[in-house]
């Protein structure tokens, strides 16, 4: 499970790379003027994913603790940006955001009645986040 737990950050990384900078339409949308949203992004979000390696590589509870705690501050980043502007509860600039970036991109939920939906490439991050937050878990609570 260590070796998953190490692993599964890497994965979600190069997710989000993929995604945010190889155009794959309608998976993503790059073609709008998005770039300097997408490197601020970037420069908050890259950095995570690589403690958390660091945490689960260095096996040491303090660093097990925050890597579990920075898994944690992702899947709460994630329910905000997304399920729960799709359940209604977004700020205009989510709403702005969504439509000059993702209104374009391949939706499994229903988007009538939603001014926010998650898409498939943000599901994925979703799912990865989940699995990144179990065994990164797993992996503390062993240790």
């Amino acid at each position: 499970m260590h070796t998953i737990a190490l692993v599964v950050p890497f994965l979600w990384l190069a997710w989000l790379v993929v995604t945010e900078w190889v155009p794959m339409f309608p998976l993503n949308d790059l073609t709008g003027d998005n770039v300097r949203h997408r490197v601020l992004a970037a420069a908050i979000n890259y950095p995570f994913p690589l403690l958390i390696a660091a945490g689960i590589a260095l096996g040491r509870t303090w660093s097990l603790v925050t890597a579990t705690a920075l898994c944690a501050l992702i899947l709460i980043g994630h329910v905000t940006s997304w399920w729960l502007p799709y359940f209604g509860v977004s700020t205009a600039e989510q709403r702005a955001t969504y439509r000059r970036d993702y209104a374009r991109t391949l939706k499994l939920l229903p988007t009538e009645g939603h001014d926010v939906v998650i898409d498939v490439q943000h599901m994925v991050v979703g799912l990865l986040s989940l699995i990144m937050m179990a065994t990164t878990l797993v992996v503390t609570l062993a240790g």
